[in-house]
């Protein structure tokens, strides 16, 4: 289940809510029972295996072409 994290405005409180992602838009009253609250924006990282965006494989050191053409 995915994981929200509030701020309230009232105390400053930063909080987290786990939610649907059908839910995710919904209010969410602080810890404290404020009911100013916001939702924030997280970002989130994903890699692959190899660790290039798509699971491409990571060019080889030793120049733009693997070191093999001399540039």
């Amino acid at each position: 289940m995915p994981r929200y994290e509030f701020r309230c405005r009232a105390c400053g409180d930063t909080f987290e809510v786990n939610r649907p992602m059908a839910a995710a838009g919904e209010p969410a009253n602080c810890p404290q029972g404020h009911a100013d609250t916001v939702k924030l924006l997280s970002a989130v990282a994903v890699t692959g295996r190899g660790g290039a965006a798509g699971g491409a494989q990571t060019p080889a050191a030793g120049g733009c072409c693997g070191g093999a053409c001399g540039c």
